[in-house]
């Protein structure tokens, strides 16, 4: 049995707009089942953000939002107030994705920005790190992870409202996960790193998840892992029947 609750998160990324969207979250409430033995959360695009918010009205289901800017207004084209993601129902938002330090150039310190707005407005952030593939064969990925850890949440309090997410960049997409044994690895050093710097018993109650090419065939090995508290779920968060098979597995 877990100590902490499991973490199921579906992000969806640029994929089904708010028809497809409908049609994906209504069969997948028809499907699924013990849903309040776990934490279910689907994170859809922003413009499909309003329907599946009230097609999961009061099902156990939550939502979330896939980034946000650290501003509550102003002049920020094509950005994402954090209140308004309140305004939806949104209870998470994703913030420090590969795929937004990547290709949007998003660095340490605008992450930390959004974490400490995010929780001030009472959205919970599932803050992402992870290292790329030269990183992990050049045997720097602790280094690489701690340095995300200290500049991303440096000064941030409410580490309770928190999920960390470690996302090897090398295993996103790429149909290649961690093992068991190296995601455990990095969960165990994420721990350690908490329980220095804020305390053991928030280091205990912390949920840190996995998110890498998680699919039907390797979620069981992952979770059985103590230090896995569940899991960031893309590409097999949109394929239905595969979706439905890893929120019903009987952990």
């Amino acid at each position: 049995m877990k100590k902490r609750k499991i973490f199921i998160g579906g992000n969806w990324k640029m994929n089904l707009n708010h028809l497809e969207g409908k049609e994906f979250v209504e069969k997948l409430l028809k499907s699924i089942k013990n849903i309040e033995k776990k934490e279910i959360v689907l994170f859809p695009p922003f413009t499909t953000l309003f329907t599946v918010s009230e097609i999961i009205k009061n099902t156990g289901i939550k939502l979330g939002a896939q980034n946000t800017h650290w501003e509550d207004k102003g002049a920020f084209t094509g950005e994402i107030s954090p209140l308004f993601l309140i305004a939806l129902d949104c209870e998470y938002v994703i913030i420090g994705h590969s795929e937004r330090r990547r290709y949007f150039f998003e660095n340490d310190e605008m992450i930390n920005k959004k974490i400490k707005k995010a929780l001030d407005v009472n959205l919970k952030p599932v803050f992402c790190v992870g290292e790329d593939l030269e990183e992990r064969k050049t045997g720097k990925t602790f280094e690489v992870i701690e340095k995300q850890l200290k500049k991303g949440l440096k000064d941030v309090e409410k580490l309770n409202e928190i999920v960390i997410a470690y996302e090897p960049i090398w295993a996103i997409g790429s149909g290649i996960n961690a093992t068991p044994v190296q995601a455990r690895e990095v969960h165990s050093f994420i721990r350690e790193i908490i329980s220095k710097d804020y305390g053991k018993e928030i280091s205990e109650n912390l949920r840190i998840i996995y998110g890498g090419s998680v699919n039907k065939n390797n979620i069981y090995e992952l979770l059985k892992e103590e230090e896995i508290d569940g899991v960031l779920i893309g590409g097999a968060s949109i394929k239905l029947e595969e979706f439905v098979q890893i929120v019903n597995l009987d952990l």
